[in-house]
């Protein structure tokens, strides 16, 4: 993987980065505050409010492979700060306070560490999937000038975040020569829709009263799953792995 890509996207991602119209007028009603400000509460949390690195008790398998994926991780992570400081100005926003657990956050870290990093990467890709679903929602529904322009930031980023992943997964997949097969596809998308279906159990009644359905999120998040996997289909070539090419020479 072409690590320098990656570093030279977060810096410059750094660089231009426009903050949210704070100052616009408030629209929303108390009622509707009310219903939106816990799922910005936990989203703040989640997105860099808790632990913004990687924990699974060996993470030290992805992040020391060389000094440019440490940079590229804690560039990573520095960007989910950065959504959790912009989710915490629009908390501001609205009169609210930020929160430090979630029964939800603390079992999501729980199996990051635990399950060790290969599962980790996995779950914080799909979550980076059905977020991308959650805030395309958030934006669309809810009409707040400066909380729209938070979740066009986020959205941007979690594009890039995405990506890497999918670069990250297609290297893995060149170099040992495994291909993402039916196995593969089903296994992603279960885990991929048990992530959804958590998000929605705890926010989707706090957008329901803007208009959001279910059936609204869960198109989002077939499509961006099948985005996903059309991309990484395109952008992996197979090729055999080491094994495979001993046995081709032995025949």
């Amino acid at each position: 993987m072409n690590l320098n890509k990656w570093i030279t996207h977060f810096e410059r991602n750094r660089q231009h980065r426009p903050e949210p119209e704070w100052d616009a007028p408030v629209q929303l009603s108390q009622s509707q505050i009310a219903r939106l400000l816990p799922s910005l509460k936990q989203f703040q949390l989640g997105d860099g409010g808790g632990p913004a690195s990687l924990i699974a008790n060996d993470a030290w398998r992805f992040r020391e492979q060389t000094e440019q994926t440490r940079t590229v991780v804690d560039s990573w992570f520095a960007e989910e700060r950065e959504h959790s400081r912009l989710l915490g100005r629009a908390v501001a926003r609205f009169g609210g306070k930020p929160i430090t657990r979630h029964w939800s956050f603390s079992a999501f870290c729980l199996s990051r560490r635990v399950l060790g990093v290969d599962f980790e990467l996995t779950v914080l890709l799909l979550t980076e999937i059905v977020s991308t679903a959650y805030y395309r929602v958030l934006r669309r529904h809810v009409d707040d000038a400066a909380l729209k322009d938070v979740c066009s930031l986020i959205l941007r980023d979690e594009a890039g975040h995405v990506a890497f992943h999918r670069d990250r997964l297609s290297s893995d997949a060149e170099r040992s020569g495994r291909a993402f097969g039916t196995i593969w596809r089903s296994g992603f998308r279960l885990l991929g829709y048990a992530a959804a279906t958590m998000l929605w159990v705890n926010h989707g009644k706090c957008l329901a009263p803007f208009g959001a359905t279910t059936s609204e999120f869960y198109r989002e998040v077939r499509l961006e799953f099948s985005r996903f996997v059309g991309r990484l289909d395109r952008k992996v070539q197979w090729t055999p792995s080491p094994s495979a090419r001993a046995v081709e020479c032995m025949s």
